[in-house]
């Protein structure tokens, strides 16, 4: 490690930074729940929700945030700082299904991993409130001098009148919605109302737990998943599925991510429909 090197790492341990434990395990992380479509961003940075998938790098290996090690290319890795990062593995608005393929190869497609781009947006190991490791972040990122790895925008809005604009404006490019963290929130893991997300349609993961036949058309393949939401809730996933997805459904045991409108006078989603496997499920 050359001196300078040394100095920029010691720089960031005196800043609360030290190294991630447990190389293989699960990662706690930082979940978001769902925003009131009314609430007051004072207080909040605010910044794209990106369709990527959840990357963890350690400071020598990106992972999944199940443990799962993702194969990514030397060229890709060594670029990275030797600093633990939280982010997204993304391939612009729209192309998850392309960069699902790239980020789940055994063996890494160059080609493919150039349109890659590592948006990071939180320290695992850094201490204080969230402004500060944002700024600490960028400092990173600034440091690093790569075009594939940036740190995600942040930014502050005055009132919910310009946050409905905002996720107006994010939706009609193509874009998900909005995260929102507290900028006084110290790094927490789990699900927490430090973090929230507001998209025109919420979004939750179930586990599936048995295939439901098909009739008429789709008969003799999926009808519906059969899945257990976190809280102990079963419900069928009928929608959202492509004519490949359901002859090759989701196995038993899979995690997905399926959409939703709010929930029934009994707590289950309304218009529940599918929405993809999640990737380290």
């Amino acid at each position: 490690m050359s001196p300078t090197r040394r100095l920029f790492l010691g720089s960031l341990a005196a800043a609360g930074w030290s190294p991630m434990p447990v190389i293989g395990a699960p990662v706690p992380v930082l979940l978001a729940r769902d925003a009131r479509p009314d609430m007051d961003p004072r207080g909040w940075l605010v910044s794209e929700k990106l369709d990527g998938v959840r990357a963890l790098w350690d400071g020598e290996r990106l992972r999944f945030r199940s443990g799962r090690a993702i194969t990514a290319p030397a060229w890709f890795t060594a670029a990275l700082p030797q600093v633990p990062l939280d982010g997204e593995l993304w391939g612009g608005r729209g192309r998850f299904e392309q960069l699902s393929g790239t980020v789940r190869r055994e063996q890494p497609s160059d080609d493919a991993w150039r349109e890659v781009r590592y948006q990071v947006f939180d320290l695992p190991e850094a201490s204080g409130p969230f402004l500060r490791r944002a700024a600490l972040l960028r400092h990173i990122v600034q440091q690093a001098a790569w075009p594939a790895l940036e740190a995600v925008e942040q930014f502050e809005l005055p009132d919910a009148a310009a946050l409905r604009h905002r996720l107006a404006a994010v939706v009609r490019e193509g874009g998900e919605g909005l995260m929102l963290h507290r900028a006084d929130a110290l790094r927490v893991a789990g699900r927490s109302d430090a973090l929230v997300k507001l998209k025109p349609v919420q979004d939750a993961e179930a586990v599936v737990e048995a295939h439901e036949p098909g009739q008429g058309r789709h008969a003799g393949r999926l009808g519906a998943l059969r899945v257990r939401a976190p809280d102990g809730r079963r419900f069928l996933l009928g929608t959202g599925f492509s004519d490949a997805q359901r002859e090759r459904p989701p196995l038993p045991g899979s995690v997905v991510t399926y959409t939703y409108r709010g929930v029934t006078e009994s707590g289950l989603p309304r218009f529940a429909s599918f929405l993809r496997v999640r990737e380290d499920g």
